[in-house]
């Protein structure tokens, strides 16, 4: 490769990056060790569903970085998802005040800085942390993200599979643990022998080790994460009045002690939003970008069907608007099929203490284009603060690799107050419709005869009325016009959702009147309150007048492609 001038290098550059259209402003040049301002870095708006690596060393910048382009993210309109891995990107909510040391870093990279204060939606796994609880039920979650979570092997997961074929074709709702061990116990018992039977290849012994996994979790205090109201992830596409996206910042708190279920629980999300959006094609700008930090849990001791579910996820939910960025240590943390569909890079320095460290350096050197750069060099020499960028333009085509001092969010780089994260998550309208936890019937009251358990006040003889979702009526018609807007701007579809009409009356049905799925007094009774309520009573409505006595169509990751919208 014939060496080039400073200024040939520079030229290079600023002709890689020059784009036409919308794009996120990554930062200044670094040619021959010195910045150049006039040769910025960008990557195109239009290309961000193309997916992305940010990768680096512990300490050299990962999260800043991410956390800058979110803000710039949701400048434009995008809706973006965070996984708060460390606490300290809450300070999204705060506005950054500018000292000397700043000011100078933002001058000398051509930034027009000032401190802004961006719209948060805090939430968390089963209130376990600050924010409004995220839940999933069982049935949706599939075997296969389940499987994952309880470590099972090749032939433990095919049983499940088939625990799951028979609930379904049971109208056996999984919604919780409770639930998917009550029909484990029911299938290895005297009583469910002959159904047992009749699922050919289910072993009654593996049965019991998933049922000994099931109780382990449960012991664990995973059972929060599993129940309803479940959470429905068309909330991730929200934008706020003033037109930003909603940035949806997911506290993991605990997530050294539950790295698997954290990680696999952030799969399960992007699979439902993956099973749920019409093809978009290429568009102006993302719906969501996805940022799932500490990414190397994903993969880690993951199945083959674990492994092949994320690459088919990856592949495809492109041409649905959404990018995915995955955050980790060195490109080598991602298989090389999932890395293969990742267009935009944004490479941190690396460490070569050791000769393992040696071969990830030079693992991640072959992976990008060739460039005016000793790329062995500068990756082991970037400070913080600084990356190796390749993206996709806006043809379709590699930009000049271009070692680049990033720009200086415009937030706090740090955790936001206590107060403020309280005083934000108290004011979410999304508390109302997902602040109380409800236990419905399903497969544990069916399986032994118990009713519902009463989650709110209720006239005698009636269904349990959730007190959250009578509590917070009138956010609940917030919700209700801002889930309208999803469905019709962003799902393209018409809305399910009618205009709030006051609450209804809930007729007492006769007591001598059995229960019949999916028809009858409650049939009529959950068609009239899905209208009426949309997504508050949808966990109360499927279990009262929804079960029309039919397998479950499932989706790649064995998710429940049955629409809780």
């Amino acid at each position: 490769m014939a060496n080039k001038t400073a200024a040939e290098k520079l030229a290079t550059i600023q002709e890689g990056y020059t784009l036409q259209g919308a794009t996120i402003e990554l930062g200044a040049t670094i040619v021959d060790g010195e910045v150049h301002k006039e040769a910025q870095v960008r990557l195109p708006l239009a290309m961000m569903n193309r997916h992305g690596l940010v990768a680096g060393a512990t300490g050299t910048g990962k999260t800043v970085t991410l956390h800058m382009m979110a803000e710039q993210l949701s400048t434009a309109g995008v809706p973006v998802f965070l996984a708060d891995i460390k606490g300290d990107l809450s300070g999204l909510a705060t506005a950054a005040t500018a000292n000397e040391k700043l000011t100078a870093r933002t001058e000398s990279l051509g930034q027009p800085w000032e401190g802004k204060v961006f719209p948060v939606e805090f939430l968390s796994l089963g209130g376990d942390g600050n924010g409004v609880p995220v839940r999933a039920t069982i049935t949706s979650f599939g075997p296969i993200l389940l499987s994952r979570i309880m470590e099972l092997n090749d032939t433990q997961e095919s049983t499940l599979q088939l625990i799951f074929h028979f609930a379904d074709k049971q109208n056996l709702e999984l919604i919780d643990l409770k639930d998917l061990r009550a029909v484990i116990q029911f299938l290895t018992s005297d009583e469910g022998k002959a159904e047992l039977e009749n699922l050919g290849g289910l072993s009654k012994a593996t049965a019991g080790v998933i049922l000994r996994e099931l109780v382990n979790l449960e012991a664990q205090g995973m059972e929060k994460f599993f129940g309803e109201p479940e959470f429905d992830t068309a909330e991730l596409l929200r934008t706020a009045p003033d037109g930003r996206g909603v940035i949806s910042c997911l506290e993991l708190p605990t997530l050294q002690t539950k790295p698997m279920l954290f990680s696999t629980f952030l799969m399960w999300l992007l699979a439902d939003l993956f099973e749920d959006l019409p093809e978009a094609g290429d568009l102006d700008k993302p719906k969501l970008v996805f940022f799932l930090d500490e990414a190397h849990l994903l993969f880690n001791g993951a199945s083959k069907a674990f492994l092949d579910a994320i690459t088919t996820t990856v592949r495809l939910i492109r041409s649905k608007g959404v990018g995915i960025f995955f955050v980790t240590q060195t490109p080598k943390d991602v298989p090389a099929d999932v890395l293969g569909q990742l267009a935009n890079r944004i490479q941190h320095a690396l460490r070569a203490f050791t000769p393992e460290d040696a071969k990830a350096l030079k693992a991640t050197v072959s992976t990008f284009p060739v460039s005016d750069y000793d790329l062995e060099e500068t990756l082991t020499s970037a400070g913080i603060g600084e990356a190796v960028v390749t993206v996709m333009n806006e043809k379709g085509a590699p930009t000049p690799v271009a070692l680049t001092r990033l720009r200086a969010p415009e937030s706090v780089m740090g955790p936001s107050t206590d107060e403020l994260i309280r005083s934000s998550i108290a004011a979410s309208p999304l508390l109302g419709k997902y602040g109380t936890a409800v236990d419905n019937v399903s497969a544990y009251e069916k399986l032994s005869g118990q009713g519902a358990a009463p989650t709110g006040e209720a006239a005698p003889g009636q269904p349990p009325v959730p007190g959250s979702v009578v509590q917070h009526a009138v956010d609940q018609n917030a919700v209700d016009a801002d889930a309208r807007r999803i469905e019709e701007e962003i799902l393209g579809r018409p809305s399910s959702r009618p205009a709030p009409q006051p609450l209804p009356e809930m007729p007492a049905p006769p007591a001598s009147a059995p229960q019949q799925d999916g028809g009858g007094m409650f049939g009529d009774i959950a068609g009239a309150l899905g209208g009426a309520l949309g997504g508050g009573l949808k966990s109360m409505v499927r279990s009262l007048g929804t079960q029309l006595g039919r397998e479950l169509l499932r989706g790649v990751f064995g998710t429940s492609s049955r629409r809780r919208r």
